[in-house]
């Protein structure tokens, strides 16, 4: 027998298996740290950690911080860092309340059917105009990152106190309460239809890639591991959306809702919430950032830059535009999770977006991206902030104080950056 055959023939099963699937190791130690996080605090919880009401609490209460991490990644990518995300939020979701219960009611009626779809445009603009007025200063007159939005940090706060008047301003447009979660989701059918779509599009992407990869001679997994890939991703896909289904509408609220549509409520019926609107959004933000990353101009620049400033100067790349580029996007994501964050509440609150900003880094780094610059996932980050909202809801939940809750935050942090270097080490990057 051949020593390659001897050697072969020593390695384990498991260990052949894993390398087939050519799986991210970085991304399995997380599944893997998330999976055991959850089944601790279900422990803990006397088994209410993982019902179907639970998760979909724990998905809504994610999306907010999960868009703005996934702009992080671009920031911490270019060897920046943006502190301002929080209050920047404050600011967004003050501007958007005030245009949709003060100024628009005035010029359109009470109600009208646009207040929501001009009160989101404007927060967006001035999401995009103060996150590309930060890239400026930083790109163009040299300013630190860090002392730039650390003074936004404190100047945003503080302007969206002054927008309202320090009050709480609500009850926001229901129409626009809907894209915050509870208030507004798909329901059993469609949201079936839409993981069924979500599972062919999965697969019809593992097999367009196969086959790109083929055409140009790279190395391609074998056919059963791409099988096992695909199954496993449908699984999670259609488990998630199940998960959703099972969490029944109350059968006040259902009966409310019949009642509007004049209909009497079947006697026994029930029917589940399915999958929240704010999940969509984040779901397309993953999507839109994925390609940005991955497929454009724009993201090949991003990379290139963090890896190596000095380089990517010199081969023609526009640095500085392109740090304006960064924290607009920045800017334009705060702007859409401050409108999932206030339509979630119903109301612009003074405290809205506190600490986001831990938050947000920290879900960028726990989801891989190096504070070195140069890496970094959009799907890790959303795996980050997902890690980050279970370990403050299971904490919560088991009766963990405030305070307490926020020194194990900070300390899974350090942690974290800890294994990252040691893994990079490790691996040579």
């Amino acid at each position: 027998m051949s020593d390659a055959a001897l050697s072969g023939s020593k390695t384990p099963t498991a260990r052949r298996f894993l390398s087939a699937l050519q799986l991210d190791t970085r991304l399995l130690g997380m599944i893997g740290a998330f999976v055991v996080l959850c089944l601790i605090f279900n422990v803990f919880t006397d088994g209410r950690f993982l019902t179907p009401r639970n998760i979909f609490n724990l998905t809504i209460q994610t999306v907010s911080v999960a868009i703005m991490a996934t702009g992080m990644v671009f920031v911490i990518v270019t060897r920046h860092i943006d502190l301002s995300v929080g209050a920047l939020l404050a600011t967004v979701a003050a501007v958007m309340a005030v245009v949709q219960t003060q100024i628009l009611p005035q010029w359109l009626g009470l109600g009208h059917p646009a207040i929501w779809i001009l009160a989101i445009f404007a927060g967006l603009v001035v999401g995009v105009a103060i996150g590309a007025f930060q890239g400026w200063m930083i790109g163009y007159l040299g300013i630190p990152a860090f002392i730039v939005t650390l003074g936004g940090l404190l100047v945003w706060r503080n302007t969206a106190w002054f927008i309202t008047n320090g009050q709480t301003i609500g009850p926001l447009d229901e129409t626009f309460t809907t894209i915050g979660g509870i208030g507004g989701t798909l329901g059993e059918a469609a949201s079936w239809a839409f993981g069924m779509v979500s599972v062919a599009a999965a697969l019809a992407l593992l097999i367009a890639s196969r086959r790109r990869k083929a055409v140009h001679g790279f190395p391609v997994k074998p056919a059963w591991a791409e099988g096992v890939i695909g199954a496993l991703i449908a699984a999670i896909i259609l488990g998630f959306v199940a998960t959703l289904n099972a969490y029944d509408i109350p059968t006040a609220r259902l009966q409310r809702m019949f009642e509007q549509r004049d209909e009497t409520l079947p006697d026994g019926l029930t029917m589940g919430y399915g999958i929240p609107y704010s999940v969509l959004l984040l779901i397309a933000v993953a999507v839109a950032m994925t390609v940005v990353a991955r497929r454009t101009r724009l993201g090949r620049y991003i990379f290139a830059a963090g890896g190596n400033p000095d380089a990517a100067e010199l081969s023609g790349i526009n640095t500085r535009l392109l740090t304006v580029k960064v924290f607009a996007i920045m800017g334009g994501l705060c702007a859409l999770s401050a409108a999932v964050a206030a339509a979630r509440l119903g109301f612009s609150t003074n405290d809205i977006g506190t600490l986001d900003e831990l938050r947000v880094i920290a879900a960028a780094v726990i989801g891989g991206t190096a504070l070195s610059g140069g890496v970094g996932t959009i799907y890790g980050a959303i795996l980050g902030a997902l890690i980050m909202q279970s370990l403050q809801s299971g904490m919560a939940m088991v009766g963990v104080d405030a305070p307490l809750q926020n020194i194990v935050v900070g300390i899974v942090l350090v942690v974290a950056v800890l294994v990252d270097i040691l893994y990079r080490k490790r691996t040579g990057d």
